[in-house]
């Protein structure tokens, strides 16, 4: 009797083991220039790559940057931050997009301390496809053959934010008339852009793609582009008199700071 009860015990153990998860997602993982995606991502056993650590992170987690390295290209599926708050975290790829944002409608991304490097072929360097709002924070984005920010969320009325970044050096010349630095298509979608640099980027610094999208600049340098602003229906705004403009843009209107 005690042995049949002792088995039963130990079956009974053995399938909840069975339907424990062998892999639990983390709400924060870590990268480092010398982790290996074979690693948990977790402060002591970081992952080599943004791909390897953002299968093993949960939906609205965070990703962060233990030291400087490359960190590849990404596809972001769900909410999620990926955060460098001081060592340099590159993104270095040529032939493809840098990092690709197809997430949920009402999920937020916010990319972070990042140097997004197309080496000349790379071609959008943050795209977004699909999701809510992308907040885009103390970033380079530089050479890549379409856009620094290709904003073209499928999610109607989704947001972008650009704060205290630096994009470069962006499109193709003659080629391609909406290569550029920063791009608002999609349906409905807003592009906000505040203490950022565009600067040298072929066609536009920013553009809004059609009718219904709009953006708004504050504290920013838009320079040294053949146009620097671009508009096909849609909607540019400039607010307060502080961002530096040259050649001259124009806006569809211009509000004062209160």
């Amino acid at each position: 009797m005690k042995t049949s009860v002792l088995l039963a015990f130990v079956c009974a153990m053995g399938l909840s083991l069975l339907s424990v998860p062998a892999h639990a997602q983390a709400t924060r993982t870590w990268v480092s220039g010398v982790g290996d995606d074979a690693n948990p991502c977790s402060r002591t056993a970081p992952c080599k790559t943004f791909a390897g650590a953002i299968s093993k992170t949960a939906a609205a987690g965070e990703i962060n940057v233990l030291d400087p390295g490359g960190f590849g290209a990404v596809t972001i599926t769900k909410a999620i931050t990926i955060s460098s708050a001081s060592p340099e975290a590159g993104v270095l790829v040529s032939g493809t997009n840098g990092i690709v944002v197809a997430a949920n409608t009402g999920d937020v991304v916010v990319l972070e301390g990042l140097d997004i490097e197309g080496l000349g072929s790379g071609i959008d360097g943050v795209r977004v496809n699909s999701g809510s709002q992308v907040y885009v924070i103390r970033c380079k984005i530089h050479h890549f053959v379409n856009n620094g920010i290709n904003m073209q969320s499928s999610t109607s009325g989704a947001r972008l934010f650009v704060q205290d970044s630096f994009v470069f050096q962006n499109g193709a010349a003659n080629s391609n008339p909406l290569t550029g630095g920063v791009l608002v298509n999609g349906t409905s979608n807003v592009g906000s852009i505040v203490n950022t640099t565009i600067d040298s980027n072929q066609n536009f610094a920013i553009r809004v793609g059609s009718a219904g999208n709009v953006i708004g600049i504050a504290k920013s340098v838009l320079s040294n582009s053949p146009s620097t602003t671009s508009n096909a229906g849609g909607t540019i705004v400039s607010f307060g008199p502080s961002s530096v403009v040259s050649p001259p843009g124009t806006f569809n209107t211009t509000t004062a700071f209160q």
